[in-house]
């Protein structure tokens, strides 16, 4: 495994740059997971990923959207999505702030 941080803050993730032509910054990625650090822009440009994911709100508040279905959110809730599904954050607050986790579908 390779050398990897046992704890990671959101203040540091959130200091993290993106790669370039990326929305979110990489904190881990290591076989069979990968966790980002995603502060959503408005309008949310996301469309469906190839593996399932889960995002953890951090910080702000709004409406989640999956497949045509909107849910509010807020700090501490966790958010699923199936890959291949449509989804984006929508009217959500300036400071909105998530930890991603990416990992293989079923």
């Amino acid at each position: 495994m390779p050398d990897m941080p046992t704890v990671t803050s959101a203040a540091a993730a959130a200091r993290l740059p993106n790669a370039p032509g990326r929305i979110s910054a990489q904190v881990l990625n290591c076989p069979g997971l990968e966790v980002r650090w995603y502060a959503p822009p408005d309008p949310d440009p996301q469309g469906p990923h190839d593996r399932d994911e889960i995002y953890v709100v951090v910080t702000g508040s709004g409406e989640f959207e999956r497949e045509g279905t909107r849910t509010k959110f807020g700090p501490g809730d966790l958010i699923f999505v199936a890959k291949g599904e449509q989804h984006r954050f929508v009217g959500h607050t300036k400071d909105t702030t998530l930890w991603v986790v990416f990992a293989p579908g079923a």
